[in-house]
């Protein structure tokens, strides 16, 4: 799947390219050499062919022009204080490492590729600046092909790609969409190998955070439980419009949609190392449910199918219980009825079907709960207010396996779920619950640390924490003061 350059970044180049350098001027201000202006002229403004024709046939003196070697700076090195001509070779050179792979080969082998562009990325604080928009793009190219040619790590790459990610995720995290895109396609090209995909996710605080939020906005807003769990949605249909003009909710372009979409595809890949963080830093199944239900083309709802698909096969347990809170198999089950023309797509969605009538058919309310609780992540699932589940099951939940359950919504409250703070409440909720169906087990209840934490809660800063909280202590008094 690959994608287009952006718009703005090809309108930026296109103007730079247009622009008239006094080449002849730097030589007498001995910002360049004559000897480097001979090159530059070599291959400046003409056919594509001729220029690569002239690089191939002298590779290594082009790639000494660009990064230095023992003896001579880089031009972007020497020339710093010309802006018009680092602006220049930067969009030169994105032109040969697209178009002269024996360049790009070199440039890869080179013993320090990226020390003379990194700098750049710090050129201005302010992210849309030409120099450091396209040493970004200039870098992400050069890292997409140093990655997938050198398998092994590198002392160069484990150097340059974090600072590159930290450099991209300040511009996902602006308001243009058209910066945001520039972005996320830099990603995209960055994330063909487990290697930089586990440095994207060592970095998710700053490099998925904001994607995530592009996600939210698109499904009308960050809270989600009046559509996530109650099976509509506020989304209008927009599967007829024009795709340029396509707005998903709150003003997300399509494309921007997709690239997001397709990033985190790519990050998927890593299911086992990322699932269950995606679960408890980001509730990734009714995010991507309530996604699919607005999802606008085909090759939106491929890659939605697709991610959840990899994520599913390495992490069953930890997040087949937010599906049915979700409605997932709901909303599969509507798209079965549509026709779809995608073959992928299609073996997906079989293949998710296949996983959701297969948990369900397994699953009684008890056992329901039960994988929720060791999943790790709770959710306002039906046994949690049910007063009949809990006069059933209280009992059992508080004895089955010697009080595991209990023993993990214990772990579970300890955290502090900063990102999802209704986890907490849930946990309240249900320590109220076993309390008043099973007073007798108290002490029991108390020794797993479900007493302190939920007295401990009744100071947390979000109301609805404080009021499951209030309740569960107040249970506990309930039957103190009955006993008295």
């Amino acid at each position: 799947m690959s994608l287009d350059p952006p718009g703005y970044i090809l309108s930026l180049q296109n103007n730079i390219r247009a622009r008239p350098i006094s080449w002849e001027g730097a030589v007498r201000a001995k910002t360049i050499t004559d000897a480097d202006l001979k090159k530059i002229k070599a291959i400046d403004k003409v056919r594509k062919e001729q220029r690569k024709s002239t690089i191939e046939s002298d590779v290594q003196t082009y790639t000494a022009l660009l990064l230095g070697d023992g003896e001579t700076k880089s031009i972007f090195e020497t020339a710093a204080k010309r802006t018009d001509i680092v602006n220049y070779m930067l969009v030169l050179t994105g032109d040969l490492i697209d178009d002269i792979p024996a360049l790009t080969d070199s440039l890869v082998k080179h013993p320090q590729p990226y020390r003379p562009l990194l700098p750049l990325l710090k050129q201005s604080a302010s992210p849309e600046e030409p120099i450091p928009l396209l040493a970004s793009s200039v870098l992400s190219s050069l890292l997409s092909h140093a990655l997938i040619a050198q398998p092994k790590s590198t002392p160069e790459i484990d150097e340059a790609l974090p600072k590159l990610y930290s450099y991209i995720a300040a511009l996902s995290n602006t308001s243009d969409s058209n910066l945001q895109d520039i972005g996320v396609q830099e990603y995209s090209a960055l994330l063909r190998t487990t290697k930089s995909r586990q440095q994207f996710w060592k970095q998710r605080k700053e490099t998925l955070g904001p994607l995530i939020e592009i996600l939210r906005t698109a499904t009308g807003g960050k809270d989600t439980d009046s559509t996530v769990y109650n099976g509509t949605s506020t989304g209008t249909s927009i599967r007829s419009a024009t795709e340029s003009n396509i707005k998903i909710g709150n003003g997300v372009g399509l494309q921007l949609l997709y690239h997001v979409l397709m990033v985190i595809w790519q990050l998927s890949f890593e299911g086992k190392l990322v699932g269950k963080g995606l679960d408890e830093e980001h509730d990734i199944i009714p995010l991507y449910t309530q996604l699919l239900r607005v999802s606008p083309k085909e090759k939106t709802t491929r890659l939605l199918l697709g991610t959840l698909n990899n994520l599913l096969a390495y992490n069953k347990e930890t997040l087949m219980p937010a599906a049915l809170p979700a409605k997932l198999p709901a909303v599969l089950s509507n798209l079965k009825t549509r026709h779809l023309n995608d073959q992928d797509l299609n073996e997906d969605l079989d293949n998710l079907c296949e996983l959701m009538t297969e948990y369900t058919s397994s699953q009684t309310t008890f056992s329901e709960y039960a994988s929720e609780v060791n999943s790790g992540h709770l959710r306002w699932s039906p046994p949690h207010k049910s007063a009949d589940f809990w006069r059933e099951n209280a009992r059992q939940i508080i004895e089955e396996d010697k009080g595991g359950l209990c023993k993990k919504l214990a772990e579970i409250l300890s955290k502090d779920w900063a990102n999802d703070k209704q986890v907490l409440a849930i946990g309240c909720n249900d320590v109220a619950f076993l309390v008043k169906e099973c007073p007798e087990k108290r002490p029991q209840l108390e020794r797993f640390g479900l007493k302190a934490r939920v007295m401990a809660l009744m100071q947390d800063d979000n109301e609805g924490v404080r009021w499951e909280s209030l309740r569960a202590v107040g249970e506990w008094l309930r039957y103190h003061f009955d006993k008295q």
